[in-house]
Parts: C-alpha cells; structure tokens; sequence
C-alpha cells in the first residue's frame, strides 16, 4: 500500500517543524541551570532532532513515490 501525497507531505512538514522547534529550545536555554538539566535536554534534543530528520525521510521518499507524482 503506498503512501498518499498528502500523508508524506505531511510528514516533511511536520520534521521540518520538529526541526525548527528543538533548534528554538537549544538556543533558549537559559544559563543557571545545573548540568544534569542541560544533559537531559541535550539527549532530549538530539532524539528528537534524529526523529524529525527520519520523519522527514520517510515522507520524502513517499511522496516521491505516491502516485500522481
């Protein structure tokens, strides 16, 4: 069963924002913090971030392959 144009494109959208908004939350961290907070939302960042590009892979090649396309 293939993946229709609208759900991989939605996907794309939705790493793309995955993207932007981690990207947001690592440059907004404020400093004070003790280090196993920044630990912690470093893993939290860098998961999310590899979730996003993965998501975003995944609809690429779908909607390259959707039919209509």
């Amino acid at each position: 069963m293939a993946m229709s144009r609208k759900i991989a494109g939605f996907l794309v959208a939705l790493g793309a924002f995955m993207v932007f908004e981690w990207v947001m939350l690592a440059f907004n961290l404020a400093d004070g913090h003790p280090t196993a907070f920044y630990v912690v939302h470093g893993v939290l960042i860098a998961v999310n971030l590899v979730l996003a590009v993965v998501l975003a892979v995944i609809g690429w090649k779908g909607f390259r392959r959707a039919p209509g396309g």
